[in-house]
């Protein structure tokens, strides 16, 4: 459970209830289970469930015929959730402290570059202090992670366009 902790930012008041919620329901808690796109559906579903937001029923009903991700995302944005705001900065906290972690296993001095499609949705939330904070809250190394410079991959290509390098560069050997 500490491991578990150290991904959920300081600002998510109930850590532990996540992890036993999310125990009950898969098992085994890997960190995809709140850090990727089934995770901002996970941490929703734990907010509603254990009575930490109010669903609204015409929210609920778009969850039923749509992606969970995007449509709570798309609602946090607008504002017109507060469970679906509470969610996405849930989220945003544990993706940022297991970047993080990422990080500091790698020593990534050079920085650390973020992709995938989610990312590049959520920018402006990225260059936030609900990323930042938790991002460089890692105690005695936190001036460590400040000089960290944390990037978004923009291209929706660049996983090919690297594999392309990658197999060019190994038949001219």
């Amino acid at each position: 459970m500490i491991l578990f902790m150290n991904i959920c930012p300081a600002s998510c008041a109930c850590p532990i209830s996540l992890l036993e919620y999310l125990s009950k329901q898969f098992g085994h808690v890997s960190y995809e289970r709140v850090a990727s796109g089934h995770g901002i559906s996970n941490i929703y579903k734990f907010l509603r469930d254990t009575g930490r937001g109010k669903e609204i029923p015409e929210i609920a009903a778009e969850l039923e015929k749509g992606d969970p991700g995007a449509i709570i995302s798309r609602h946090a944005d607008a504002g017109d959730c507060v469970m679906c705001e509470k969610t996405i900065d849930i989220f945003i906290g544990c993706l940022a402290a297991e970047a993080a972690n990422m990080a500091l296993k790698s020593m990534a001095l050079g920085g650390v570059y973020l992709g995938g499609g989610i990312p590049v949705k959520m920018l402006k939330r990225l260059k936030s202090v609900a990323f930042l904070h938790p991002f460089t809250d890692k105690g005695r190394l936190s001036s460590l992670m400040e000089s960290m410079p944390v990037k978004v991959i923009l291209n929706d290509q660049a996983a090919l366009l690297g594999a392309a390098r990658y197999a060019i560069d190994a038949t001219i050997e």
